[in-house]
């Protein structure tokens, strides 16, 4: 994080630190919920092809686990990459 919000962060009232952590707090929450959703509408769209029974066949379990996976290592390839980023943006020159 950019050393000039840590430090105006410091200056808040025990009230406001609360207020912006829940607000931290809420924005995680929304953004694992929508990062689940997506993973969840893409590879049902991508592998489930008929609702013949109550339960995916062999084939369409297969082809969601491995959509998930792909769908896990690539939202957490990304991550570590703007983590990397931001990390380099911050540094002073």
């Amino acid at each position: 994080m950019d050393k000039n919000i840590l430090g105006a962060m410091e200056n808040l009232s025990e009230e406001d630190k609360l207020r912006m952590a829940a607000m931290v707090e809420q924005l995680q929450i929304r953004d694992s919920l929508r990062m689940y959703n997506t993973l969840v509408e893409r590879c049902f769209m991508d592998c489930v092809d008929s609702f013949r029974r109550k339960t995916l066949d062999k084939q369409e379990e297969t082809c969601v686990r491995r959509c998930a996976e792909k769908f896990l290592k690539h939202s957490m390839r990304v991550g570590l990459r703007f983590a990397e980023l931001n990390q380099g943006a911050s540094t002073p020159d």
